[in-house]
Order: structure tokens, then sequence, then C-alpha cells
């Protein structure tokens, strides 16, 4: 299943705390984000197992937050699991409890059946699981249960992986690995040893992960002895230090190179013909000693890697005699490595510069003293001082002063955000005018710039399909090939064509040719740098195949209120049919305050401005779709669209032509009445974004099909909306369903959809959209953690810039896979007429590997 993190999208069927209404629960299957090929956004998986006793009011609470939409919630809270439901961010409690991630949850009821299930064994004690943070958590008395637990899991159909491994599993940076087989090396050799438990290498993050029982310093000298350097790589280790082993590998280099370049020249001379066989074995030995350790382990752990098929290179060409050809290889391989470990270093960087944003201390105020402290020694809750002009060291609240926040490192908002008390600020943002005095909200490593830190790297290991068809061809391909060359060498001199010499050097350029370096670091090089330029202009690319998603989208469908409007609407203008305008906005806020919608909140402030109180009411009811009623003085009361009195058969003659009017002037309308008759209407109007046409004006120029925007609004209102924005289409009056509906229709058109959103609600048409795309995620941790792409701000201004940057990181793709295969074809169809000699076999593949890599460069700096 391709969404199975996002289908975990909508926080509100976490579980929540018990609303305080008074009336049946009204469920409109805001939980049923299904894939598009499976049922319909209409299933009722919310209420399985809700207590009858519950008393939420639940229409749409995940779907909608549009206009017309308004009045189809009345609490944020929608469905629970069960009995068993845990609350959302639970933790494993006690020594014996273990936490896992579940995957493959498409509502809460899943949940339950894996309660359920696990619960039927002896050995396990609790099982709690919560569909909203798509983690389970275990409790057992006999600790070797955990490991039947994901077999256990996956004969229930879902799929689940230990968390709580990842507080053992401890980081290392490895240098020198040039492609995926080096990680493998790494991988198999340590692997080997007693005191590994588990270990995962990453090449395009330069990482390690690695759980064992013994020291840092016999890990480092493990990997050490595969060919590669380590160094502990932690969080709190800001400055990113170079290692001595650099210098080392340069200078080794050197040295081979200067040996090679005296029996060149020497070899024009009347030097000794043995004295330039030394100084050509002198070059070999120098430069490929680290190449020969490494292939010496990588057979060893059977693994056929690039070090391997150099190492056989050039110890076979000095075996028949060609020193030069040996030496060469070994210089031209050690040069290659060093230039491209340099260049993939940089693009690794682009992610660990983050790191530096945010200061390592902080001032904190203790009584009236300043005392500066390490970053990793401030609690939550602490009071923090930044100066004007200061980077701000936390995420923390303001507690007093105002200013003025350049959030461009987090956001990528071009613009300063102004700051008062009780805004929330972000590490590694700075502050530019006033002082700020600040309660510290978060540790250091829950940071949002951390939190971006992880999932940039998580991202950047998980693979595009791209990649992970390349590297299941470079499978097939270097056994294949490596095979090829020992045939060549045999084969042909065995029947007499040609001499042992010619045909062992011939394979032995095969053999160099069968390392598929370019190819293989075709992909992972080029998402690096499109994830970490993504990263660094505010948003995150929650891997390589929403990045390759974002490059083919077709057509964008934009919720509305919140992701095109401003999504804070305010009254204009207000109709009392009785003349009595605050007895009809008394009994309008009293059916409205139990909402916390958009349009709710700016009648009840529109009221609240004026002093005009709620009436005492009771029985208050959400009618999904539609609007909400109460019951006042022991009177009914109904606000909502004109849909719902039509429907109640109660006739808006006297006001039609006001309503007709006021919806073209793209106004949202909340008629108030009984089931009698109208007692007025009141018009709301939301302002567009600024940015909001900017945006789409340029998503056009980079060649976007078609934007959609869907919306809950009436006809006249989306119409309105759609020409000032300068969409191409709307889809309007929809029910959180038919916005499911809506993304349907546009993929049975045969166009791929993104669907951007606020990234909690409308989880039902994101889920089904071919990519979801959250906004505002700075503020908003379920949208980090769950949408394929969130930009971090508020608003639509880095959309173009993604979809730009992703298409230009397809067609490098693209151009670096093709070059790659064309470079080998060459090579390979040049070896036999004896044209490409061993050292332009080398030249060819490391020169590949170079260009693959300098021209994945080129997204880096992209602007």
């Amino acid at each position: 299943m391709s969404r199975l993190e996002k289908e975990a999208q909508s926080s509100c069927c976490s579980s929540q705390a018990e609303p305080e209404l008074n009336e049946t629960e009204d469920t409109n299957s805001c939980c049923s984000e299904k894939k598009p090929a499976e049922a319909a956004a209409t299933s009722t998986c919310c209420s399985s197992e809700t207590d009858e006793k519950e008393t939420s009011v639940t229409s749409a609470c995940c779907g909608n937050d549009d206009a017309e939409e308004a009045h189809t919630e009345t609490t944020p809270s929608c469905c629970s699991t069960g009995e068993n439901a845990t609350p959302k961010n639970s933790q494993p409690e006690g020594p014996n409890t273990m936490e896992f991630k579940v995957n493959g949850m498409d509502c809460p009821s899943c949940a339950a059946t894996i309660e359920k299930g696990l619960k039927k064994a002896k050995e396990i004690q609790s099982v709690r699981v919560n569909y909203g943070t798509g983690k389970m958590a275990i409790e057992a008395d006999d600790v070797t249960v955990y490991d039947k637990i994901p077999d256990q899991v996956r004969k229930l159909g879902f799929e689940a992986e230990v968390l709580n491994k990842n507080k053992t599993m401890q980081t290392y940076k490895i240098e020198g690995m040039d492609c995926g087989s080096c990680a493998m090396t790494i991988e198999k050799h340590l692997s080997k040893n007693p005191n590994v438990k588990e270990i995962h290498v990453n090449f395009s993050t330069g990482k390690m992960q690695i759980d064992h029982t013994t020291n840092h310093k016999e890990i480092i000298k493990e990997v050490q002895r595969a060919g590669f350097d380590a160094s502990v790589d932690s969080f709190s280790n800001r400055k990113e230090t170079t290692t001595d082993k650099k210098n080392i590998g340069a200078s080794t280099t050197t040295i081979s190179g200067i040996f090679l370049a005296l029996g060149f020249f020497g070899s024009f001379t009347s030097i000794a013909p043995e004295l330039i066989t030394a100084l050509y074995a002198a070059a070999i030995l120098i430069g490929g000693f680290k190449p020969a350790r490494s292939a010496f382990y990588a057979i060893k752990s059977g693994s056929l890697d690039m070090n391997v098929l150099m190492a056989s290179a050039a110890i076979g060409a000095a075996l028949i005699g060609e020193w030069f050809e040996g030496a060469t290889v070994v210089w031209l391989f050690a040069l290659g490595n060093s230039l491209q470990n340099r260049s993939i270093e940089r693009t690794r960087e682009s992610i660990r510069s983050l790191i530096n944003l945010a200061p390592s201390e902080a001032t904190v105020k203790s009584g009236d003293q300043l005392i500066r402290k390490p970053v990793e020694e401030v609690s939550v809750n602490d009071v923090i001082i930044i100066k004007p002009g200061d980077k701000i060291p936390l995420d923390g609240e303001i507690l007093s002063g105002t200013s003025s926040v350049n959030q461009a490192p987090i956001t990528g908002e071009s613009l300063p955000v102004d700051k008062q008390q009780g805004d929330t600020v972000y590490a590694g943002t700075v502050n530019e005018s006033g002082s700020l005095e600040v309660k510290v909200t978060k540790l250091v490593e829950d940071t949002t710039i951390a939190k971006i830190i992880h999932l940039v790297e998580e991202a950047q290991e998980k693979k595009a399909p791209t990649q992970a068809f390349v590297d299941r061809f470079a499978n097939v391909y270097t056994p294949i090939v490596f095979a090829l060359a020992l045939l060549v060498m045999v084969v042909p001199p065995l029947f007499g064509f040609g001499s042992w010499g010619e045909w062992v050097y011939k394979g032995l350029a095969l053999l160099v040719v069968a390392c598929p370096c370019a190819l293989v670091i075709s992909t992972p090089v080029a998402i690096v740098s499109a994830i970490g330029n993504a990263a660094r202009n505010g948003v995150l690319i929650k891997g390589g195949t929403f990045l390759e998603k974002a490059g083919a989208i077709q057509a964008i469908a934009f919720d509305k209120t919140g992701t095109l409007t401003e999504g804070k609407p305010k009254v204009a203008e207000v109709i009392a049919l009785q003349n009595n305008r605050e007895e009809l906005i008394g009994i309008t806020r009293t059916i409205e305050e139990h909402s916390t919608h958009p349009i709710a909140q700016a009648i009840i402030t529109y009221a609240v401005e004026r002093n005009i109180p709620a009436k005492q009411g009771d029985a208050f009811k959400a009618i999904a779709g539609k609007g909400a009623q109460a019951t006042i003085n022991g009177k009914e009361y109904f606000a909502g669209n004109p849909k719902l009195f039509k429907e109640m058969e109660i006739p808006l003659r006297e006001i039609e032509e006001r309503i007709d009017a006021l919806q073209r002037n793209g106004n949202t309308l909340v008629v108030i009445g009984t089931r009698t008759e109208i007692l007025g209407v009141i018009a709301v109007a939301d302002t567009i974004r600024d940015i909001t046409v900017q945006s789409i004006q340029k998503l056009k120029q980079v060649g976007m099909e078609e934007m959609v925007m869907l919306t809950g609004d009436n006809e006249g209102t989306a119409k309105k909306i759609a020409t000032e924005t300068g969409v191409d289409r709307y889809f309007a009056e929809l029910l959180p369903e038919d916005k499911v509906s809506a993304v349907k229709k546009l993929q049975d058109e045969g166009k791929r959809v993104a669907m951007v959103g606020d990234g909690i609600n409308d989880a039902p048409a994101l889920a089904t959209a071919d990519l979801g795309i959250a906004m505002g995620g700075a503020g908003t941790d379920t949208a980090m953690e769950t949408a394929d792409i969130v930009l971090m701000a508020d608003n639509l201004e880095k959309l173009p810039h993604t979809v730009r940057l992703s298409r230009r990181a397809l067609k490098i793709i693209k151009q670096n896979v093709w070059f790659s295969l064309i470079t080998k074809l060459a090579a390979l169809l040049l070896i036999f007429p004896g044209v490409l000699t061993l050292w332009m076999a080398v030249l060819s593949d490391t020169g590949a590997a170079l260009i693959v890599i300098l021209n994945s460069m080129r997204l880096l700096k992209q602007k």
C-alpha cells in the first residue's frame, strides 16, 4: 500500500476528550480515507465500537472546513477506537513494554481488530493501538514474545515494526562510500560480529544505524577494516569535523600518482626497465592498499562491489606484465573516489547544515539572573531571552515582547513575520527587532528544526521507484558481466582464438566495465540534492517516491478555506427580517458557540465585539453538510445554508433575491430560522491570500495543466473566488465525501492529481489523490508526520518551486540513467575490437560517476 502513512492523516480520528454535547452521534464517514481502488470515502468505519453513550456530534469533522460546511461539526473530536483507545502520543509504560509502528490501518476499526487479535496470546498483558499516530504499545511477561509480534500482525493483514529499537540504535557517520554496494559491504562485514545486534547503512545520507554491545572504538575499527572511516554522529555535535583520514586518503592518492608519473616519464629515458616496474609496483601498492583491503572484506562478506572488481583488474594487469595499466587503474580509481566522496559530501551537507541553524547555547532567565546554558541542558517551561539580531535556540511561546522574526530557515517565507505575546517561535529563526522573553515548549531533540532534519534524512533513505529498479538491475548486471569477464579470459584462448595475454587483458577491461557505479548513484544523489534544496526552502518532501510523483503531477486540487483564502472570514452583512438585529445575532451565536469552524467563529467574534450575549440553549446538534440547530426557550432554531431550509420546506421567497445577490458577490450565507419561518440572514466573506494569485500564476508558468478549487460554498461564491484566484475549474457545494468524488473524477479524466489542504482536514481527499500536500507544517506536527509533501509556511508561496524542482529532478535522473547506460554500452562494444584500454575503462567508469554526481548537484543550487 503506497499511502499508508498518509492514511493516518486525520488526527480527529484519534481519541479525544469527550465532548460536552448531548445529542446522539452523527457520523459522516469522516475516517474513511481509502485508496482510490478501495471503497469510496463514505464508509462508516468511524462508528465501530463507539460507546453509544458518547455524545459527540461528528459529522464531517475530518473532511471539510469550507464555508457551506460551517455547521457540519460542533466539536473537533469524531471517533474512537472503542474502550481500548489510547491517548494520542501514547508512550510505552514500564520496562516490559515495546512500541511498534503499524502500517496498513485504514480506520479505527482496524486498530480494534489488531488489539483483539493480539490479546488472545496468554503472554501478552495489554495491547494499546492508536490509529491516529499509527503506533501500538504492547506489554508482555516474556520479552521473547516481541519477536513474534510482526508475524502475528502480518497474519491480521497489517505490517508492524519495532520503534523502541531506535533508543538503543546509535548513529555513525560513514566516509568513503561511493555507491550502494559499499553500504552493503559494511553491513555484511559488521553483521558477522557477535557484538552487533542490528545494523543499517544508508549510502544517501552517509549514516550507519547500529545496535551493539561493544564500544565506539571497536565499531570504528571494524568499519575501517572494511575499508571505510566512521565517526560517532550526534545531533548535539553541531560542528561537523573533518578527520585526518581524508588527508591520509588524499596523500596516498598523491604519492601513488607521483610514482606513476615517475615511471611513465622514466620509460622514455634510459632508466632500467626493472626500476620502471618497481615504480609502477609502488604506485599500485600505495594507491591500492585501501581498495584491496576493502575488496578482501567484501569477498569475505559475500559481496561483489567495485573494490573487488578494481582490485582484480589491477592485480590481473600486474600478473600479465601490464604494470603501467595496473598502476593507472589504481590511481584513476583512487582519484575518482576522492572526487566522488567530496562531491557526495556536499550533497549530504545540504541537510547537515540545517543543524547549525540553531545556536548551541541559550540565555536562560533564572530569577533576576541570566545564565548561558547549552541547549541540551534547557528544560521545557524554562524562560529564555532572545535579543534583537539573535537566532532563536529552541521552540517556544512568547511571554512578553513584540518583534518581527525571519522564519525563512524553517518555512521559506520571504518576509519576516510579526510576533507578539502568545505566538509560537521556532529554533533556528532570527529575531530581527525587539527583545523577546520566551517560554521553552520543546526540548532540543524535539524542536521543529530537529524534526525536519530527522524526517528529511528518513526521506532520503526511502528508495524511489527509479532507484529501486536501478538497484535491481545492478544486482543482476554485475554478476553477469563478472562471469562473462571470466569466460572471455578463458574460453577464446582455449580454442586457439588469440593469446592468453590478449584475452586476459580484455577480460580485465570487462571487469572494470562490470562496475555499475555511475548507474547506481544516478538516482539517489539527485534525490538527496532535491530533497535537501526543498528542505532549505521550507518544503518537506517525504521520499523519492513523492519527489517523482510531484514531477509527474498534471492537475492540482485546492481546498478553498485556509488554502486559497485566509480561512479567517468576517461578517459582511446582517439582514434581520423582524427588525431585531441583536436578537438574531444572539440566537445565531447560541447555535454556533459549540463549533470551532471559521464561519462559526466569525459570527461569534462579531457578536462579542458588539457585546451581544448568547442565550440559554440546549439540545445542540449538527446537521451534516447543511447546518446546526439548538433549542432556545423550548423552541427549535436552525442556522445553516439555504439548502437546509428548502429541504424543511420553509419558504425563502421574501429574501430569495437578496440571497442570490449576496451569493453572486462571493458571500457565504447563514440563514437563521425556526421550523415555520425565516428570521434573517448573516453574510460572511473570506479574503483571498495575496500570495495565492501569484502562486497560481507561477504554477501556470511552469506548465501545470489544470488547477481546481474544491469548496462547500455555493455556486456564486465559488465562481467569484475562482475568477479572482485564477483557477481553471471549481467544484462547489461539496460535502466531505464529495471532495473524494471530485478528486476521483479528475483521475478518471486521466490526470495525475495532487490535493492541497491543511494536513488535518480533507483527509479522505488527500488520501485519494496521487499526492497529498499539506500546508502550515511548522505549526502542525500531524501534517509533518503524515503528509507526502509539507509546505512549512501557511501559504502556497513555495508550491511552484516544489513542482519546478521535482520536474527538474526527474529530468536529471533520466539524464543520469541514460548517460550511465550509454557509457557502459559504449565501453562494452569497444572492448572486443581492442580500442578500449584498461585505463580508459577505469576513466570511463569513474568519470561517468563523477559527471552523474555533478549533474545531480545542480539541483542544490536551483532557486
